[in-house]
């Protein structure tokens, strides 16, 4: 059974040459459509960035990831959920999935991240692909109790490829993102 700390059942994603993106306001596009590293955006505009394990381990991905990532039905992939803080401040909340080719193309840097961001690894990897995938926006119900939010949320989902073994980031941005 897929087990989430973020949501209640898989969010819907809108493909990215949706048109949605000409009706987004301009600080949210940016967000969304950020090509390089979001880690290294939130260090040169937030003080003290950290990351907050809410929950990783081995266990099957929701239904759309595993057919992103052609996985085969039972195939279990590391899954990290993580709230990115500034001063215990949330920003942004972040699900990976990982498959097992993946993670030992990658020697297992990606296994034994900890509290590490993610971005540190992928962005200094040199095979590193980048696919953007779609974006989401999240009704105030899919969250689970953790993470109730009165707002909508908007989201992504990018494909990476790291010597050409795939893995799916989807992060989401919090309003205090945009005080």
């Amino acid at each position: 059974m897929t087990h989430s700390r973020l949501f209640q059942y898989e969010p819907r994603w809108i493909p990215t040459h949706s048109t949605i993106r000409k009706t987004l306001p301009r600080a949210l596009q940016s967000w969304l459509y950020e090509s390089k590293s979001l880690t290294q955006r939130l260090r040169n505009q937030w003080e003290n960035i950290s990351v907050r394990v809410l929950f990783e381990q081995q266990q099957p991905p929701f239904l759309n990831e595993k057919r992103i990532l052609k996985q085969p039905e039972h195939r279990v992939c590391l899954v990290r959920e993580v709230i990115l803080l500034s001063n215990q401040t949330p920003l942004i909340l972040a699900r990976t999935v990982i498959p097992e080719k993946t993670l030992n193309i990658a020697q297992g840097n990606l296994a034994r991240l900890g509290t590490r961001p993610l971005g540190e690894i992928l962005f200094s990897a040199p095979s590193l692909e980048r696919k953007p995938l779609g974006i989401v926006r999240i009704e105030p119900n899919l969250w689970t109790h953790e993470f109730t939010s009165a707002e909508r949320l908007w989201g992504r989902c990018t494909q990476y490829s790291i010597g050409g073994q795939p893995m799916l980031v989807s992060e989401f941005f919090l309003p205090s993102l945009f005080l």
